[in-house]
């Protein structure tokens, strides 16, 4: 049975990549039925895609997020770094779904703001060629990282994240994600903002920021490469969701595919826009 949830937020999938978890975000989609679907960026990866490699449950993911936007959920499709391109295409709508570069709702009177985050980003900003390679860099960095997991796993051993590792311990790392969530949070506060909601830095997080000007609630929905997590809003609560705490309760069963789309026409149409 589906849960209904009032609002689920979702970012960094980077489908079109070897890192990215399709099989486990289509079980985790199957698993709900949100009346609002917010997707914060970096879906669909364009910086490393390769029309070489785009495999069934990547196609799958995006079928089911048409699906949902063919029924009764409103899909958001606010643009990231990684799937750019679709900027050009900002405001566009089809639907129920709609692509944007940030959103603004009001949630039970509480003013939400939601962006991906990328525009902190010097590295990107400035210097795309840096951030792209750092990409590629990273893309690669998790490949070997479920090599050898699976290895791991056969041991009868838990499994070992190098970039969690990485993130944890080199002191920029974690002064970039403390700088990067204080600055969203200022920003919000100035703008009179309840909530500010981001992606981008691959680190789910909920945390109350306070300054002499007020208060703001910062959350991250994280990724589906290592984190597996979304944000969920639903009576009147934020909660995080992570996959691996989850896993045991849900189905493989098949998502509603839309039946005139097939899997070639559907990677034409994602080739066409990058």
């Amino acid at each position: 049975m589906k849960r209904n949830v009032e609002l689920v937020v979702i970012s960094d999938v980077h489908l079109g990549t070897y890192g990215c978890k399709a099989k486990e975000l289509l079980r985790y989609l199957n698993s709900i039925q949100p009346k609002t679907l917010v997707l914060n960026g970096d879906i669909i990866d364009i910086w490393q895609f390769k029309k070489s490699y785009f495999p069934k449950p990547h196609l799958k993911v995006i079928k089911k997020i048409i699906s949902f936007a063919t029924k009764n959920t409103n899909v958001y499709y606010i643009t990231g770094n990684h799937d750019e391109m679709f900027r050009k295409f900002t405001d566009f709508e089809l639907g129920k779904l709609k692509v944007c570069n940030k959103l603004c709702l009001d949630i039970n009177n509480k003013k939400t703001w939601i962006f991906h985050g990328d525009v902190f980003d010097a590295s990107v900003q400035h210097s795309k060629w840096i951030a792209k390679l750092g990409g590629k860099g990273y893309d690669l960095l998790i490949v070997i990282n479920n090599v050898v997991n699976w290895f791991l796993e056969k041991m009868g051993k838990e499994k070992y994240s190098f970039s969690k590792k990485i993130k944890n311990n080199v002191k920029k790392a974690v002064k970039y994600i403390g700088d990067f969530e204080l600055t969203a949070s200022e920003l919000a506060i100035d703008n009179g903002y309840d909530y500010v909601i981001c992606g981008h830095i691959h680190q789910p997080q909920m945390r109350e920021v306070v300054n002499k000007k007020g208060s703001c609630t910062y959350l991250n929905s994280g990724d589906w490469i290592e984190n597996l997590s979304a944000l969920e809003f639903d009576q009147n609560e934020w909660k995080i969701f992570h996959y691996e705490d989850h896993k045991h309760l849900l189905k493989d069963d098949e998502s509603e595919e839309i039946q005139d789309i097939n899997n070639s026409d559907l990677l034409k149409i994602v080739t066409q826009f990058t």
